[in-house]
């Protein structure tokens, strides 16, 4: 069960990692047939509330499948359940930056308060990439109330299901050189980060560093991918 899995994780561990490089991944988040359950959703046109080809929008290539409200069960209890553990984290990357936003430990309470603010489409999504493929550098904001942190989760097999594709992650510095990572996932792993701007500790205090995710070129075969950002979308 998704519970019993968050609740026996190191989230000390986590959050050191999402302190210290902007990113946590959590092997195994999902398991094998989980993944092929939430890939098969792609192809039915019930449960989304919209569809985007992004080489239309200059985002790169690819599609991408928004879902509706009420959301599928197994991604409503991701969503739900591990917001709470990332809280701490995020609140203290708001009081290091000096930004006032607080949030609260329970996700429906945060998402009233998106919801007030005409922040209310749902937006966790399917990603589905061919060969050619790719996702250009972005974040994932969606109006004024926006939760630091979101999840990926890559729900095929890298090596057997396709090629390339890898999760990047990049870090605008002050008056330095932008930073990349390139983070390893397998089937079923999830990956934690700021969905904009974190705190980095420097010599004379925290400053704060942008960050900006996508995906490279895939090579072959289809790539899905389960995106869980924790605020809606006006």
């Amino acid at each position: 069960m998704i519970p019993d899995r968050l609740a026996a994780l190191d989230w000390q561990n986590i959050s050191s990692s999402l302190d210290e490089d902007g990113w946590a991944v959590i092997p195994g988040l999902l398991d094998e047939s989980e993944c092929q359950f939430l890939s098969a959703l792609y192809l039915n046109e019930a449960g989304f509330r919209s569809r985007v080809i992004m080489a239309r929008h200059g985002f790169g290539r690819g599609e991408y499948r928004y879902f509706s409200y009420p959301l599928p069960p197994l991604v409503a209890t991701l969503r739900e359940k591990i917001y709470p553990f990332l809280v701490p984290t995020a609140n203290r990357w708001m009081q290091h930056m000096g930004l006032t936003p607080r949030f609260p430990a329970d996700h429906q309470a945060f998402l009233a308060r998106c919801h007030v603010a005409a922040q209310a489409r749902p937006t966790p999504l399917l990603l589905r990439y061919g060969p050619g493929d790719h996702n250009c550098l972005h974040q994932d904001l969606y109006g004024e109330h926006v939760f630091p942190i979101q999840l990926t989760v890559l729900l095929s097999c890298p090596g057997r299901e396709f090629t390339g594709g890898e999760f990047v992650l990049t870090e605008q510095r002050p008056r330095m050189q932008s930073r990349v990572d390139v983070v390893p996932l397998r089937l079923g792993d999830g990956v934690l980060f700021a969905v904009n701007q974190r705190p980095k500790t420097g010599t004379r205090g925290s400053y704060r560093v942008t960050l900006r995710h996508g995906v490279s070129r895939i090579r072959t075969g289809l790539r899905h991918t389960l995106g869980v950002i924790f605020h809606d979308a006006t």
